[in-house]
Parts: C-alpha cells; structure tokens; sequence
C-alpha cells in the first residue's frame, strides 16, 4: 500500500494543539510526524480565525485612534480604506506566520506530511507489531502525499502512504457552527468567509454573543459599516461576569453597535445580490408574547459556536469514545479510552481556545515522553475578546465562587476604572472586578480567585491576572506587587490593593 515509516509519535491535525505537541516532543527528542490536511499550517487559528482577524482589527483600530483626534487637539481623517492593501496586510502576516512555523518544525526535526488520514489502526490492536498504531493517509483527488523534511521543499510520495507510531494524538480542531436547521449560504455566511470579503460590508446582521460575533461587530462598526447583533439573552458574553459582560453590551452600543436581545432566529432568506433578510422572534419577558420580527443586512455572520470535527468515519469506527456533543472523552492529560491514543484542542470538553491547546499539546508529549506533568486547568484559562474596549477574564465568577462547597468568605471587590489616567486618556469606559477568597484546606489565607475587565489592553492585563489566580498567590503577597505609573496595569494594582482593605487611590 506504499512507502511504510515508524515514528515515535504520529499527530493528526498542525492546528495550536497538533504542532505545540509535535515541537515538544521532538525537543524531547522524539521522533515526530505531523499530518495536516490543508495547504498550510497551522489550523484555523493561523489561517482563518486568530491571525487574520487580529489583523483587521489591528488596522480598523488606526480608524477608531483617527476618530478622536479631534478631541486630542489633532487635526486628522479617514479618506476611506484601500481594500487590496488591507487584504495584503492581512495575508503578508498570515505568510510570515506559516512559513515561520514549518521552519520551526523542520529545524526541530518533525516530518510533515501534506495529506488526509483515511484510516487509523490504534496501538494495540490485533496484528499491530510491537504495540505501534497505524494511519493511511492518502493525498486529494488521487495526487501525491507530500512530505515535508525541510521547510517548504516538498517530497512527493504515493497516493496512499501508511505510517506507525506508538504514540496516536488526534487534533482535528473544530467548524463554525450553523444555526439549527440552517445551512450556511449565499448572503449567510461563517467567520471564515467573513475573513475572505473583499471590502467590509456596508451592512451586516450578526448572530450570537461571543467573541467572534463581538470582534466582528467592533471591527465592521469601526469601519463603517452598519452593524445589528442578533443575541439570545439580555447582554453579550452571558456567560461571563454579569457586570463585565453588562459593561461591554453598554460599550458596543456607545460605540454604534444595535444590539436586539431575548432574540431566536427562526429563518434567514438569501438569494443572488438580495443581501440576507433574518427571521427572529423576540420574547423581552414570559409575560409577553414574542414578537415575529425580521432585519435586513448585506450579509448574515452566524457566529454561534464551533463543532468539533470529529464525524470523519475514520474515526468514527475507530472505537474512540465521544461524548453527546461529538467531543472525545479524555482524562486530563489527553488520554482516550484507546491505549496509545490521544486528544487534544477543540474536539475535547472546555473552552475552545489556541493557548488552551497550546498547553494541552505540552502536556500530552510530556507525558507520552515519561516526565511528571500537571493537567491544564480549565478554570485558569484566559478567555479574551479583541473588541473595542477589550474584554479578557480568568477564573471564577462570584456567583461560580459562592457555589463552591471548597470555598469560603467568597467577595468580590470593584474598582472604579475611570479612576486611572490612562483609562481616562483612553475616551473608553471599562470595568474591572476581582472575586476573592479562601479554600476550606487553607481558611486563613484569602487568594484572588477571578479577574474580569473591559478596558483597553486588557488581553495583555490578564496574563498578570492568570499567573496570579493559577498559582493561588495569597491576596496580601500580590497585592504588595508594584505597577508603574502611568499604566493600564495599574487598573489591577489597585484594585488588588482594595481587595486587601488597603485602598489607595480608591475609596
């Protein structure tokens, strides 16, 4: 059936999870093959997700910066966007990424191999010599598999080539989610197509209340465009911290966004040229009966969620356990129920995030390599939002803290942001809260349990706040740590200071 290879480890999928599993355990040492089946490397997040959005918004940000000069005493204005450069700016940083990555991979000694698992023989089955696993992998419409030694120097193979490996770690990612009983078409389309517009449109109806529906409704909205968001509950990111996720609905509407709540869409007509017309109904109260209302946009983004991408049959015949929702079942360092098999990234329960995957693929080459390792926990996790403001938070609610049966004198300490001069220089408004308190097994040392902001720059304030809640830091210790002024990172100095009973510039 073609050229046969051993390794040590075989990956399925060069998205976060795949290839931070794949560089650590060739830096272990370990013979490595990594397999992707699209053009390039690194999944959505480099491709069509991460890297490219974060792109855009980086450019509509200049817009929002032009927009207050006047208020700074600068004389400045937009003259419009040049749709073909911003397209090249986005695509030059996607290149330098890629690229940057396969030569990482190659100079680490990983074998990528370009091509498609169609069939998988997990370690341990019967007729498998010394316990390796196998895969097809087979390459699109009949061509070649290619091999990838070295960076961008590909090796055309057979159409079908099989390889071995002890060591099976599956990381397939995930899809954009359609609405129930809607498929994505015509004026309807997903986040990655929303990637790929030529120009921004004039008009757009999104549907959901997570970050990717919020990062596009900031950046179209900067940018010009008419935006109104379709949300299910009475304010965005409900899932977060009530007065985090409260502050950013009053944010984005400030800042033009309409954002219709206590919505269901039902139907979204679409048709050549026609633009996409969106079917909700709206129930404000269970006291009042819901409303059949539609709206109209040049296009429809359904940003309701991702699925994982595991119904392949390949894998589904593979005897991998899943859960209800398509997930693999694992133990919390990426074990299946199949011995020699693994799971990582978006097809395992938690929050669907690169740098989760990131530290999930750290965590299972360490452990497939002998070394003792420490599971992630999904409660230290960061979560951020790139709107405009920012939002980022990390660990637990007040209300997640006050359900604990392992914790007591659970608070949660407010800080007023517009009293920093940088959030004041900033014409935004923000919050920034901080859940504190103490475990039953420790009762005489109050830790920082959660942080949630909206502020500028708090994508980068939360690693403070990650490091501090993930390593149960007593509140006193990070309290007494000094942030230079003037800065953002203040914000969290103080309001660490106040959850301490020693307010300073705070009452």
């Amino acid at each position: 059936m073609g050229t046969a290879q051993s390794f040590d480890i075989a990956i399925i999928g060069a998205g976060p999870g795949g290839y931070s599993t794949a560089l650590r355990a060739a830096q272990l040492g370990k013979s490595v093959a990594l397999i992707e089946r699209d053009a390039t490397l690194g999944g959505t997040c480099l491709n069509r997700g991460c890297i490219p959005s974060k792109a855009l918004i980086t450019a509509t940000h200049t817009i929002d910066t032009v927009h207050r000069a006047a208020e700074l005493g600068v004389n400045a204005s937009v003259n419009g966007i040049d749709f073909g450069r911003l397209h090249d700016y986005r695509l030059h940083i996607v290149d330098t990424m890629t690229k940057g990555l396969a030569g990482l991979l190659a100079h680490r000694g990983v074998t990528v191999f370009h091509g498609e698992v169609t069939a998988i023989s997990t370690p341990g089955a019967a007729g498998n010599a010394d316990n390796a696993g196998t895969l097809r992998i087979t390459g699109a419409n009949g061509s070649p598999v290619e091999q990838f030694v070295r960076a961008g120097v590909a090796q055309p193979l057979e159409s079908t080539v099989t390889i071995s490996a002890r060591n099976i770690v599956i990381a397939t990612g995930s899809r954009p989610r359609p609405l129930p009983g809607i498929d994505f078409r015509g004026a309807l389309i997903d986040s990655t197509q929303a990637l790929e517009l030529d120009e921004f449109p004039a008009s757009a109806v999104i549907i959901g209340s997570g970050a990717i529906a919020l990062e596009f409704a900031s950046m179209w909205c900067t940018a010009g465009c008419t935006v109104t968001l379709l949300i299910r509950k009475d304010r965005v990111l409900s899932s977060w911290d009530r007065r985090a996720a409260v502050t950013l609905t009053r944010e984005l509407k400030r800042h033009g966004v309409t954002i219709l709540t206590h919505t269901n869409v039902t139907q979204v007509d679409t048709g050549a040229n026609l633009g996409a017309t969106v079917h909700y109904t709206r129930q404000v109260s269970d006291s009042e009966p819901a409303e059949q209302r539609t709206v109209w946009g040049e296009i429809a983004l359904a940003a309701i969620g991702r699925d994982p991408i595991t119904d392949d049959a390949w894998l589904t015949q593979s005897g991998i356990q899943f859960d209800n929702a398509g997930m693999v079942v694992t133990d919390p360092y990426g074990r299946t129920n199949l011995p020699g098999v693994w799971a990582i990234g978006d097809i395992t329960e938690g929050p669907a995030l690169a740098h989760r995957a990131f530290e999930q693929g750290i965590v299972a080459a360490e452990t497939i390599c002998g070394l003792t390792t420490r599971p992630v926990d999904d409660a230290t996790v960061p979560q951020v939002v790139f709107s405009s403001p920012e939002a980022a938070s990390v660990g637990l609610t007040l209300e997640q803290a006050q359900a604990r049966d392992d914790l007591d004198s659970v608070s949660e300490t407010v800080y007023p942001m517009l009293g920093n001069a940088r959030m004041l220089m900033s014409g935004s408004a923000g919050s920034l809260s901080i859940v504190s308190g103490a475990y039953t097994s420790n009762p005489d040392v109050s830790v920082v349990l959660g942080v949630h902001i909206i502020s500028p720059m708090a994508s980068d304030l939360i690693a403070e706040a990650e490091q501090i809640v993930g390593n149960r830091v007593p509140l006193h210790d990070a309290a007494r740590l000094i942030h230079p002024h003037p800065t953002f990172s203040e914000t969290l100095g103080e309001a660490l200071l106040k959850a301490d009973g020693r307010p300073l510039n705070t009452r």
